[in-house]
């Protein structure tokens, strides 16, 4: 029978106590080695940056990337020194993986997919983070691009993960100036022409203040009839992302020229006719 009083405790425990010592040591240089990584790769995306020679949204998105290539590594690398570590055959790693490769390969044809889309939307640079897209129905700023997916964060605050193979259009609003437009109605009783001359000259006001303006603000004219006004047209071109301040900012210089000029932007009016019961009493008994 096996006696345990001829064990040897102590060799166990220390043998034990090694073993344990390497692993702590292994996720220690892990963490270090990680965090060094992520640090060499902030600092070299940022020297590119700062000397031009490539834009910042697409800085930010090849750091991203390679900083989930840099973890990758580090996990197979990690597991590879604890396979080691308790005597296991590193070769039966790499065969095991092997082995769920292939099986990926034949059961998740999605996540091929997925790294395939991910691959030519990097390789044609056709979204970078800080860009404002529009995929299917969904909007808003891309704040990671990956192999497997992509994360879009709406105006509302709320992070979408998209699969890469559910991408099959992609609207960038952010390459190139953006239209300011905005819409501004009169009063059918107000003359157009002195209307569209105060517009001008409001907006020619803004854009000497605003540098983000690129083109105009111009009154382009007429640009519908309504049930009870007439709508001036005023358009821009702005820096990438600024337009909606500018469309802002034209509102409130335009009301104000108007307020100066006595014209009137109409607003909805209800009339409210009553009727006398006693004269509709009398006019029935005419009847």
């Amino acid at each position: 029978m096996f006696d345990l009083g001829d064990f040897n405790w102590e060799a166990l425990l220390i043998s034990t106590g090694i073993i344990i010592l390497k692993v702590i040591g292994i996720f220690i240089a892990f963490a270090i080695v990680k965090a060094i990584g992520n640090k060499v790769l902030e600092r070299t995306f940022s020297r590119l940056m700062k000397r031009e020679e490539i834009s910042q949204g697409r800085a930010l998105t090849l750091q991203k990337l390679a900083e989930n290539i840099l973890s990758y590594a580090l996990i197979f690398i990690l597991v590879a020194s604890l396979f080691s570590i308790f005597g296991l055959s590193v070769a039966s790693l790499i065969a095991g993986a092997g082995i769920v490769g292939l099986a990926i390969g034949f059961g998740a044809q999605g996540l091929v997919s997925d790294v395939v889309t991910g691959f030519f939307l990097l390789l044609e640079k056709q979204i970078d983070v800080n860009d404002y897209v529009t995929v299917g129905a969904m909007d808003g700023i891309v704040e990671s691009v990956g192999l497997r997916t992509t994360q879009i964060r709406s105006f509302n605050g709320t992070l979408n993960y998209i699969p890469n193979r559910e991408i099959t259009s992609v609207s960038n609003h952010s390459r190139g100036n953006m239209r300011a437009l905005v819409d501004i109605g009169i009063s059918y009783d107000d003359n157009i022409d002195k209307a569209i001359e105060v517009m001008q000259r409001a907006c020619d006001l803004v854009a000497a203040e605003n540098p983000v303006i690129a083109d105009g603000p111009n009154v382009i004219g007429v640009q519908a009839f309504g049930s009870s006004e007439v709508v001036l047209r005023v358009i821009a071109r702005t820096e990438n992302g600024e337009q909606w301040a500018v469309e802002r900012q034209l509102r409130k210089a335009i009301k104000e020229a108007f307020d100066a000029n006595g014209i009137e932007i109409p607003f909805p009016h209800q009339v409210l006719i009553q009727k006398n019961s006693e004269n509709q009493g009398q006019s029935f008994g005419q009847a």
